[in-house]
Formats: structure tokens, sequence, C-alpha cells
């Protein structure tokens, strides 16, 4: 082989390197120790195959409702944070007063910590000094004041909330790129027709979006399944484990109760269903486009 040809691989070793060492190698050495039950301290493991996954889906009632948890995440994330978000973007792509400024406030909340959102969201909740529950006092809805996150049926909507304020300006930053591209003729064209509002939306807007959407939907996807530091931060996957995700019983499996086996087989869990998500997804769409 050729110094020449030699050159490509040079430059990417590199980064083939890091990837070996920090995805590659770990995802393989999880997936090994998911076919054992170990403590983590002994040295000695117990080989038991497929027993972590079946007693999962089986025998661990907190596993099925983390996993519905995060289907119904992923719901939300793709109707709410990406509806507000592509609602916002074409907003904020008018000419007017200050939207270079709104698109700042809006997109702010996403590069916090979401450790921070979910401190900040938590003393929005408190049930007596809260603002939440103050304001409902101050309009007269004292009937609606709760204890949002200590309730099992509103403790997961609550958190959501918090999400949403948090995750809404990524997808509205990549929806107004993805606006800005649209050239202004179709639209001009569609007005000489007398086409309405809704009809340009529909009809030019959302087709030549669909590269756009091809992202936004992937990463609010992925990002749904992940989802974690803001429910640890927020309920600790409490009350009554009601908000318990993937991620979060992965945590507790691993470093609370030491059932490494028991906690690499639900990150393999989480990998294999997100990858079953995506990947026919991110297949169909980008057929399509180029058909």
């Amino acid at each position: 082989m050729t110094l020449r040809n030699l050159k490509p691989w040079l430059f990417l070793s590199p980064a083939l390197l890091v990837y070996l060492t920090v995805i590659f190698v770990p995802a393989v050495y999880t997936s090994y120790l998911s076919l054992f039950r170990w403590n983590g301290v002994t040295p000695d493991k117990q080989f038991v195959g497929l027993r972590n996954f079946i007693d999962l889906f089986m025998v661990d009632n907190v596993f099925v409702k983390a996993l519905k948890n995060n289907l119904l995440w992923m719901v939300g994330s793709l109707v709410f944070i990406m509806g507000f978000g592509l609602l916002l973007a074409m907003l904020l792509n008018r000419k007017m007063k200050g939207r270079t400024a709104f698109r700042g406030i809006f997109y702010f909340p996403y590069v916090l910590s979401g450790i921070v959102v979910a401190s900040g969201w938590a003393w929005m909740y408190n049930p007596t000094q809260g603002f939440i529950n103050k304001l409902l006092e101050t309009i007269g809805l004292e009937s609606w004041t709760h204890a949002w996150l200590a309730e099992p049926k509103t403790a997961l909507y609550a958190v959501f909330v918090a999400a949403l304020w948090q995750g809404v300006g990524q997808p509205m930053v990549l929806f107004l790129a993805g606006l800005q591209t649209i050239p202004q003729e179709p639209y001009e064209a569609a007005i000489i027709d007398g086409a309405k509002r809704r009809q340009t939306f529909r009809y030019i807007t959302l087709p030549l979006l669909r590269e756009t959407f091809l992202i936004v939907v992937a990463t609010t996807m992925i990002g749904s399944m992940k989802v974690y530091d803001i429910i640890y931060g927020m309920t600790g996957g409490g009350p009554a484990e009601s908000t318990q995700v993937l991620a979060s019983w992965m945590y507790y499996q691993t470093f609370r109760f030491a059932n490494i086996g028991t906690g690499s087989a639900i990150s393999l869990t989480l990998v294999l269903i997100t990858l079953v998500v995506i990947i026919p997804y991110v297949y169909y769409t980008t057929k399509k486009s180029h058909v």
C-alpha cells in the first residue's frame, strides 16, 4: 500500500482511536456484563445468559413502567417540543422588531444544564412557596393548587413541562435554519394563485422542510430515549417510581443496588430500542427524499 493510500487512514486514526476507546470497547464490555449476575466488587461473576433480559420484561415491574414512560416521553417530545419549536420558528422567521433578541431568549434555556433547570422548576413546583401554586392562588384558582411532584398522577407531566421549556430551543433553531433556505418565489406564486396561509404551509413549507424534519425528529427521538438528568434532579424517579425512565432505572440498578448485570442489560435494551426506532425512520425518510 502506497503512502498516498495510507494518508486518509492516518488522518482518521486519531478519531477512530477515540471512538474505539470511548464508545466501541465500553459498549462491547457492557454487552458482555449483561450476561452475568455481578455486584461489581467480587471477582467472580455468575453467568446467567439472557436471564437478566428475561427478568426485566417478565419480573421487573419498574422496568416496564420506565419503558412506558420513555415511550410516553417520546410521543410528547415529538408532538409538543417539536410542534412548539416549529411554531416559534415560523413566528420568528418573520420580519419584526426584536426578533433576534426573542430567538436568543427562547434558545437560552437549551444551553442550561439539566440539573440547573431541574432545581429551578422543582422550586417553582414547591407546594407551599412555589411560583405556580402562588400564581394559581393569586388568580383565584386555589382548587387547582397541588403537590405537583409528590403525586404519581401528575409528577411525570410536571417534569415534562420543565423539559418542554428547556428543549424547545433546539428544534426552533433547526427549523429557523431550514425556513431561511426556502426561496420566496413559491410563496409569491401561491399568493398570486389565491392560496391561503394554511395551504402554503401544507404544500410548500412542509415539503421543503423535509430534510430539516429528518434531523429534528431523529435528534428528538434520541434525546427522549436517553432523558435522565432533569428526571433525576426533580423527582429522582419518584414518587412510587412513577417517573422512572430507562436511563434513571439503569443508574439505580447499577450504582444504587449494585446489580451490574441488570444495569448493563437495561443500557443495552435502551440502545437496541433506540436503533429499532431511529434506523427505519432515517432509512425510509432518506430513501423517500431521493425518489
